[in-house]
């Protein structure tokens, strides 16, 4: 069967992913989707997975797929990423659908996520969507990215890398983008991390895309980046009351 969507779930385990895949389980797609859970490394059991698989609709198969062994050169793999070795590039080929969406195990997605996207991607190559900001441990929703991971040549990261999107706003057209997956199995830096900026370099700007003008993914952020996040936010409330009271004396 070739599926309307596949989603992409690269795990070790570790944490629950119950809330992860409820929320791909509460798509408003009609349509057939695919959902690969890719287990480079097992720091735990599958029993988080079995128990909530027993939830999934009729309209969405899962599939586990666990080499054996860890692709990544951490664990004494080949593949200098980290955070997974090649589990991301294996899942994307592996996948039986022409679109490819992908969300990390502590993060989860809106119910419209994939609609939107698959809305978004017609006429395009790739197509994404902007995120909002999770605390870590309180999981307390912060605010909407404006700041990182909002698009091509957008954004802090504008001059310097060309823009930025993260892993979980992304459904890429295997069919025109069939070259950039191997970037899930490159790393930016010699630490083995941030294949999603190799990908991103690689979609953009050869590729077309299009945004859902929606935040309908939730990224829980790292605990350093917290007050960073903080301070943002604090700026962007200064900058609005500055404007407020400039209208005001108008």
């Amino acid at each position: 069967m070739i599926f309307d969507a596949a989603v992409i779930i690269p795990t070790t385990l570790s944490r629950d992913i119950g809330p992860t895949l409820r929320s791909v389980f509460a798509q408003n797609l009609d349509g057939k989707v695919q959902i690969m859970i890719g287990i480079d490394f097992a720091a735990g059991t599958r029993d988080g997975i079995e128990a909530v698989r027993r939830e999934c609709p009729s309209n969405m198969e899962i599939q586990i797929v666990e080499p054996g062994y860890s692709t990544s050169r951490k664990r004494g793999g080949f593949y200098n990423v980290w955070s997974g070795g090649a589990i991301r590039t294996i899942l994307s080929y592996a996948a039986n659908s022409r679109y490819l969406a992908y969300l990390d195990d502590d993060n989860w997605w809106d119910p419209s996520h994939l609609s939107d996207l698959l809305n978004a991607v017609d006429g395009v190559d790739w197509a994404y969507t902007y995120r909002w900001y999770v605390e870590p441990g309180s999981m307390e929703v912060m605010c909407v990215d404006d700041w990182e991971s909002v698009g091509p040549d957008r954004g802090m990261y504008a001059k310097k890398f060309g823009g930025f999107v993260d892993t979980n706003c992304l459904l890429i057209d295997k069919q025109k983008c069939h070259w950039v997956l191997p970037g899930w199995c490159l790393p930016k830096d010699r630490k083995g991390s941030a294949p999603e900026r190799i990908v991103f370099d690689h979609l953009h700007p050869k590729h077309p895309s299009r945004c859902t003008e929606r935040a309908t993914a939730y990224y829980v952020v790292r605990d350093e980046d917290v007050k960073r996040i903080r301070r943002l936010m604090a700026r962007r409330e200064e900058r609005r009351a500055t404007r407020q009271k400039a209208a005001s004396r108008a």
